[in-house]
């Protein structure tokens, strides 16, 4: 599995322990940046890493900056991304099987590195569940393309 990785400054040092699993795990790892914990502006690294997973040259992407809100509001903008802010297993687990979210946005405030590494673990290895929520995903596909399906 490849999976693309992107950090503003604040999520650094987050990114950089992630990123050392991720490859002694055997993912393929695709590192956008940031390389410092100099001011960046987060939008940037977002649109990257959306773009890799959107154009099919990741499976999945993880994105770190300080809270995961800014990072998946951004990356949320790109046609065919659905990033969710997670903040622990259930809710890693859950982004996945109901809402085949395919951008992980963590905070890195409020993510210590062990709750982190796991984190990633359930979102990468939990399926999408589909069924009745591929009905619900294909009404965001129809949002993205200005269409509104409305109706249970």
């Amino acid at each position: 599995m490849k999976i693309s990785l992107g950090a503003d400054h604040a999520g650094f040092a987050l990114k950089e322990k992630l990123r050392q699993k991720l490859e002694a795990d055997g993912y393929e790892v695709v590192d956008h940046g940031t390389s410092s914990n100099v001011s960046t502006d987060y939008p940037d690294y977002a649109a990257a890493v959306a773009e890799d997973v959107r154009q099919n040259r990741a499976d999945r992407g993880l994105l770190i900056c300080w809270t995961g809100v800014g990072m998946s509001i951004a990356a949320n903008k790109i046609p065919g991304i659905r990033a969710a802010v997670v903040v622990d297993r259930e809710m890693a687990e859950l982004a996945r099987r109901h809402n085949d979210a395919n951008i992980l946005a963590l905070g890195a405030k409020f993510t210590p590195e062990d709750k982190a590494a796991e984190i990633v673990d359930v979102f990468l290895t939990t399926p999408f569940d589909g069924g009745r929520h591929e009905r619900r995903i294909e009404k965001i596909r129809a949002i993205e393309q200005g269409v509104s399906k409305e109706g249970a």
